[in-house]
């Protein structure tokens, strides 16, 4: 009998089913291969997974991509025993100006610097400073006063490179004694003032001093913070200062960050830097219907929507004839500055966020705990308020007042305003501030001063623990300096100086001049 021999339709049949299955068979192998070579990839460290790079448990931020993790495994398993200031043990040899790329490089551009005046202790100071590094500052000019200025915590300052201390010394006093400012009209209504308005003229004088060295320095920004406030470049290609600036046209000469307000929600901060994350946002970053609307729930019985100031700061291009305008704008001498707002960048400012703010603010300033006197200390009613509150009730009294009008416990009108978009939750910051801590850069630089404070405590030569150098007066330098602020070109009149300005009310009303 003769074989069966296969149809042709059979063979074709037979021939789809095998092409089928090994087509099956390669899509099955091939993403299984891919994903042991990504494995092994990853394994042996040539594959970074972008969605855990900028992870809370990651430890790497613009700028400080260069830790090798056997740095990292020695900070981590460190056990020095020695605390630092800031409430973390470190190993005290992290050499961070080596590993961490802080940018000092003659090739950093734009350049940018921050001047402030402060009398705050290194638990505030040091996060603030290195939080701006990170940013992209490579320059710091800082005007130091009771604290700040003392030998414990001005040494420490003195050894972080690209930070200027210039102490309030009396040679300084008569220096800026001899401004131009106090012959022109435009601060004239803060002068002879006590308190805030005292301090409002100091900025000013700080801040114009500030400029010629910052010009000297080489600078191309310079912007005026409080060491409460944190810069938040958000909109920017990255998270930096520097990034923001870099993509501002060439002919805008003023670049303004609203402030955001924060928000604590705990009576018992200590770290606010690394503590809050909550903040309340700029008129200037909400719709005018959400806003108003919601202005009264947000105000929660303050005199205002912000607590203080609403009008927040800036960043001026250095150029020529350049001044201060209060401790809020820039301006020009020989033009009015073409300035922008920007919409998503801003200014943190952390506000009463700890319930010893109250006494410290009062123990500042000497005026009597009546409606009718703080108006001539205060600029703001929120600060009046404090003030009184500060100086006439007990303990108790004043951390119910504090709970009541600065924490936000209640945590359905908070979940309604971040819903609404008054409140927002803002991590960064605060991720970046741990990091730093927990990376030993603050026990770093405190103990390398640690042999020069010895020396200084052991020295009957200096009065302040500085040398006569780091003064502003006593070299030839620092007095050339001071002249030449004074030989700006003449003008007739300008427009007044800006205060802090609280946020526009329901009736439109701001502050009491």
């Amino acid at each position: 009998m003769a074989g069966i021999r296969p149809t042709t339709s059979t063979l074709q049949t037979s021939s789809a089913q095998l092409f089928t299955s090994r087509l099956l068979l390669l899509l099955t192998l091939l993403p299984l291969t891919l994903a042991a070579f990504a494995f092994l990839l990853q394994w042996r460290g040539g594959l970074t997974d972008p969605t855990t790079r900028w992870s809370p448990d990651h430890h790497e931020f613009p700028g400080m991509e260069s830790i090798s993790g056997s740095i990292k495994d020695t900070i981590r398993n460190s056990g020095s025993g020695c605390t630092d200031l800031l409430g973390q043990s470190h190993s005290l040899s992290f050499p961070y100006f080596r590993d961490w790329k802080f940018g000092f490089g003659s090739d950093l551009k734009p350049k940018i610097c921050i001047t402030t005046s402060t009398s705050a202790g290194l638990e505030q100071t040091l996060p603030w400073i290195f939080y701006h590094k990170v940013m992209g500052v490579s320059t710091f000019f800082l005007f130091v006063e009771g604290k700040a200025a003392s030998p414990t915590v001005s040494k420490v300052l003195e050894t972080i490179a690209g930070v200027k201390v210039i102490y309030r010394t009396r040679e300084l006093e008569e220096q800026q004694a001899k401004s131009r400012i106090w012959n022109e009209t435009w601060l004239s209504s803060f002068f002879y003032k006590p308190c805030n308005y005292e301090l409002f003229v100091k900025q000013s004088l700080n801040m114009e001093m500030a400029i010629v060295m910052a010009r000297e320095a080489g600078m191309d920004w310079i912007i005026h913070l409080d060491t409460d406030e944190l810069i938040h470049p958000a909109g920017a290609r990255e998270y930096s200062l520097r990034q923001l600036l870099m993509d501002v046209p060439g002919n805008v000469d003023m670049v303004i960050f609203p402030n955001y307000e924060s928000s604590v929600e705990r009576d018992d901060i200590k770290e606010p830097f690394s503590e809050v994350s909550m903040f309340k946002k700029n008129y200037d970053h909400l719709p005018k219907d959400v806003y108003f609307g919601n202005y009264k729930e947000a105000t929660r019985g303050n005199p205002n929507y912000f607590l203080t100031y609403g009008n927040g700061k800036s960043a001026a291009r250095i150029q020529d004839h350049l001044r201060p305008n209060g401790a809020h704008r820039w301006h020009n001498y020989m033009k009015t500055p073409n300035e922008v707002k920007l919409e998503e960048a801003a200014v943190l400012h952390y506000t009463y966020p700890k319930f010893s703010d109250l006494t410290s603010r009062r123990d500042r300033c000497g005026c009597k705990p009546t409606k009718e006197d703080v108006k001539r200390c205060f600029m703001l009613e929120f600060d009046r308020s404090a003030f009184i509150i500060a100086s006439t009730a007990t303990e108790e009294e004043m951390l119910l007042w504090y709970r009541e009008r600065i924490v936000w416990t209640d945590r359905a009108l908070n979940l309604k305003l971040l819903r609404k978009g008054i409140l927002t939750r803002i991590y960064t910051p605060m991720v970046i501030v741990q990091r730093l801590r927990e990376t030993g850069v603050f026990s770093s630089v405190i103990a390398s001063a640690q042999a020069v404070l010895s020396s200084v405590k052991n020295s009957n030569s200096s009065t302040a623990g500085v040398t006569s150098s780091t003064k502003i007066g006593h070299d030839g330098e620092s007095k050339a300096t001071a002249r030449r602020v004074l030989q700006i070109p003449d003008n007739s009149s300008f427009s007044p100086a800006i205060p802090p300005l609280s946020p526009p009310g329901l009736e439109g009303t701001h502050i009491e001049m």
